[in-house]
């Protein structure tokens, strides 16, 4: 509830309303939910739980190198089979205690710790942020967006454009198919259950033209979400699109499957 005072109401309004529902609903941790000082926060032991994404890293898909192998080195899955994204970057690896922030974030509704996730965000993506004209959250299929009540990307997105000035365009792709959860599915299973998912509205096909953008999802598996919305983006002449995510799977991805 603190967060829906926060995000909803300007100024003033806002302070006030966040004072009292921290009153009313004290702040609690979004690991552990101990009482803590203020929204959002993490104990200090819960830091060392979350893998940050740092460099080195592939120059491409930004998964994590173990040591450096020089500027702009790709990894295999890359060489392999290069990505339609120019550049994909994320926050953090998506693992026990990132899951549990993600999965209370899109499922939970909880977002206390938007703010905190955002921040982690930029700081990861500056290179994919950087010379950006708009911010695209990956779009919802209508129905689930009813049944979830809120796009998780899309106050990612708001967010993100709160801290950087990147304006938000949700309104220039639609998801036009509801497709089956890409959970358990191999890297080629994936591309084949969101392949022309995802099409431009009238407003994105006039405005894409020469344009640099970033795309900005909640989790980033093998890349197939970003890449289908990727498509419709360059077809109707998207000069360069990126893409950001708070949280990825790092693990070996055979690109051939």
């Amino acid at each position: 509830m603190n967060s829906w005072l926060r995000y909803g109401a300007p100024g003033a309004l806002r302070k006030a309303g966040t004072f009292i529902g921290n009153i009313i609903w004290p702040p609690t941790s979004p690991l552990t939910g101990r009482r803590v000082a203020a929204s959002g926060l993490l104990e200090p032991e819960c830091w060392q739980c979350l893998h940050f994404l740092d460099p080195p890293w592939c120059e491409t898909c930004g998964v994590p190198f173990a040591f450096p192998v020089g500027a702009g080195a790709e990894c295999g899955a890359c060489i392999a089979r290069q990505p339609v994204i120019h550049k994909a970057r994320a926050a953090l690896v998506y693992a026990d205690q990132s899951r549990r922030l993600v999965l209370d974030f899109k499922h939970g509704g909880r977002l206390d710790a938007l703010d905190q996730m955002t921040a982690w965000m930029v700081r990861a993506g500056p290179d994919v942020l950087d010379g950006s004209s708009a911010l695209i959250p990956v779009p919802l299929h209508p129905t689930r967006l009813f049944s979830r009540r809120f796009n998780q990307s899309q106050l990612l997105a708001r967010a993100i454009s709160a801290r950087t000035g990147i304006p938000v365009e949700s309104g220039w792709l639609l998801r036009r198919r509801r497709t089956p959860s890409q959970a358990g599915q191999t890297g080629r299973g994936r591309r084949r259950n969101v392949a022309g998912a995802f099409a431009l509205t009238a407003a994105g096909d006039i405005a894409l033209a020469g344009m640099t953008v970033t795309l900005i999802d909640d989790v980033m598996t093998t890349g197939a979400t970003f890449e289908a919305c990727a498509k419709p983006l360059l077809r109707a002449g998207a000069q360069c699109v990126n893409a950001l995510s708070l949280a990825r799977v790092v693990k070996p991805v055979d690109p051939t499957t």
